[in-house]
């Protein structure tokens, strides 16, 4: 057993293994084609479109190479960005913002209008209309973008910007058209989020005079003030799916014509929180059966329901996480995580339930030299407190007799979102180079029920930052990592709980942003629609409760720092403008706090180019052990701190 400091053991991992992680989304089942995103790094951060035939053993086949790149940018975290139907497929290219249609034998042909900032999201194929349902979010008004559900005929050959459909919300997701001349779709209005407060929607929608639909008559079925009523989904000649929290967790409901029923009842959430348009929590695979998942524990369970009998059936799940499911002609396919793999497209087939794995995402780390994280429960403000631990790890490694190893406290972004136990090959970096990592589910986090989540209902910066305090405490209190050595970081909303964390407290020895939010009043006043009242819920109404926003901003407050800080921050982020981190920058210069701001052109909200990744991840080991006072393994560029 080799004797080293920690943080100097020499991980398997490099900064440009970072980059070489493919990472899929947004998998379709359509008859036997399986279709799916792949994001790529060491591409620029591109996304392209792939599929495979599920029957065949030919391998997969990238539908969208070279320079087309696959993304939506409807509510800035965009999803949803294609559609197929049988061997079509309809995506939306970032690059020129327009929609294109793929068909077999033929050059690609844009659907939309060039020329102005119009997104589409949420895509739909109506293949027997051969019409493009879609989010749209137009840009082309002096004040916020305007939100529709459009519809746009495939063999238009004048593109424009689509028919507007349904109009009049603030926002609109998954417009699903049924096969008796329906349609159903989510809509939310500000302030709310669509964690908050949504609603169902059903319409007629019949032929207009020019062949497009047109909507009559819609109502509400489900949602209101107090109940996140979201994701529909017709079931042919059953009615309408929805999932709903309105007995505290998101559970399966199916409305008829004239009647509601709870299909599943399960202290659980079946859904994650709607960042991202496009999601498929849960698969209709025909007019009897669902498939569906959810969380108990931080492990995925997935199963099946009757919608005839009711009867429901737990089937064995191959993996810890479930982030996606599909389903057509008796099969279902999902894509699943795992903890000490990477992720993988998987197909079950209905009749003998046995899964099989046609795609595997390899990562550059054996399963034994993977840390498997435990879940740790603790207490604070009278409430449980969830997280997930990785504990250092790398075969034949140790660290000195008497020493404990450094801890690095996560900070998940939102704040309303989650953090699982899925295997993350940058949580592996750390770890098999000596840190010990928690990973914090502090209140305000999903997958624990409605209650759970509105626990930071005016409390954000505060009750999250104290369920991190506490957690970071916890396991020096218990002797598991180094006292004197707890760093703090996070991205976006998780940036912010560290600055705050690190103005509350001489706990942390270091903290680490990625374009953080550094002052919820600049917040408040820059940010782009989607986000733009989110704060009236987490702090309150600005600017009636400025006062609020003032004593919770680290910018004003840069005094309290208590740690060396790192701020990294791209030009182009649209969610936390560059000015959140110049600002705090030049504040902790003129507080005497010692810092470094790194600035990537071109990056956006989240880091996308392997250049960037690179560079990041070294300017947080040098951080750390200038910090610590130990070598890399790998020596990195010296970072300067100011």
């Amino acid at each position: 057993m080799s004797e080293l400091p920690y943080g100097s053991w020499p991980s398997p991992l490099t900064p440009e293994d970072l980059t070489g992680i493919v990472t899929p989304a947004e998998p379709q089942l359509d008859g036997t084609w399986l279709w799916w995103l792949e994001s790529r790094p060491d591409q620029g951060g591109r996304t392209s479109l792939w599929r495979r035939d599920v029957n065949g053993d030919r391998a997969a086949e990238e539908i969208t190479p070279g320079a087309w790149n696959v993304r939506s940018r409807v509510h800035e975290y965009g999803g949803g960005a294609y559609a197929t139907h049988q061997t079509s497929a309809v995506i939306s290219n970032i690059t020129d913002g327009r929609l294109w249609l793929f068909e077999a034998g033929e050059e690609p042909r844009p659907l939309t209008a060039e020329g102005a900032d119009v997104r589409f999201g949420d895509l739909r194929i109506i293949g027997r209309q051969r019409l493009v349902v879609a989010v749209r979010e137009d840009h082309r008004v002096p004040d916020e973008p305007v939100n529709t559900i459009v519809a746009i005929d495939m063999d238009d050959a004048k593109p424009g910007f689509g028919t507007i459909l349904c109009a009049g919300a603030d926002f609109y997701a998954s417009p699903e058209l049924s096969t008796d001349e329906r349609i159903a779709w989510c809509e939310w209005d500000h302030p709310s989020m669509p964690w908050d407060a949504t609603r169902i929607m059903v319409a007629g929608c019949r032929r207009g005079p020019h062949g497009l639909p047109v909507v009559t008559d819609p109502f509400a079925i489900a949602g209101g003030d107090d109940e996140s009523a979201i994701h529909p989904r017709w079931i042919p000649g059953e009615g309408l799916l929805y999932l709903t929290d309105r007995d505290g967790f998101w559970n399966l409901h199916r409305w008829t014509d004239d009647s509601h029923e709870s299909l599943l009842t399960r202290d659980a959430d079946f859904c994650g929180p709607m960042w991202q348009l496009g999601q498929n929590p849960y698969a209709v695979v025909d007019g009897e059966t669902v498939v569906c998942s959810w969380w108990t524990d931080g492990q995925a369970t997935i199963g099946t329901v009757d919608l005839t009998s009711g009867e429901f059936t737990t089937l064995n799940t191959p993996a810890c996480g479930v982030t996606a499911l599909v389903g057509s002609a008796g099969r279902c396919a999902a894509l699943v995580q795992h903890r000490d793999r990477g992720p993988a497209l998987v197909v079950l087939d209905l009749d003998d339930r046995e899964w099989s794995v046609l795609r595997r995402f390899d990562l550059p780390l054996t399963r034994e030299d993977a840390s498997i994280p435990t879940a740790v429960t603790w207490r604070n403000h009278g409430h449980d407190v969830h997280g997930w631990l990785w504990q250092p790890h790398l075969p034949g490694h140790t660290g000195p007799a008497g020493e404990l190893p450094p801890l690095r406290v996560m900070c998940h972004g939102g704040p309303t979102a989650h953090v699982s136990a899925a295997m993350n090959l940058t949580t592996q970096y750390w770890t098999t180079r000596g840190f010990a990592v928690l990973a914090v589910n502090y209140s305000g986090s999903t997958g624990y029920g409605r209650d759970y989540r509105q626990r930071l209902r005016g409390q954000w910066g505060v009750l999250d930052v104290a369920d991190c305090i506490s957690g970071a405490r916890e396991l020096i209190d218990d002797g598991v990592v180094d006292p004197a050595r707890v760093s703090i970081e996070g991205g976006s909303a998780g940036g912010f709980t560290t600055l705050q964390a690190l103005c509350t407290t001489n706990l942390f020895a270091a903290g680490i942003s990625w374009y953080g939010v550094a002052d919820p009043t600049m917040l408040a006043r820059d940010t782009h629609k989607f986000e733009s009242r989110y704060l009236d819920s987490l702090i309150g109404h600005y600017p009636e409760q400025r006062d609020r926003y003032q004593e919770r901003s680290p910018l004003l407050h840069a005094d309290r720092i208590s740690a060396p800080i790192l701020l990294l921050q791209g030009t182009d982020d649209h969610v936390v403008p560059l000015n959140q981190a110049q600002a705090l920058a030049e504040a902790a210069r003129a507080a005497g706090r010692r810092h470094a701001l790194v600035v990537f052109e071109g990056e956006g909200h989240g880091f996308r180019k392997a250049e960037t990744v690179i560079a990041a991840v070294q300017a947080e080991e040098s951080f750390l052990a200038q910090l610590y006072g130990y070598t890399p393994a790998h020596p990195v560029p010296q970072l300067k701190l100011a």
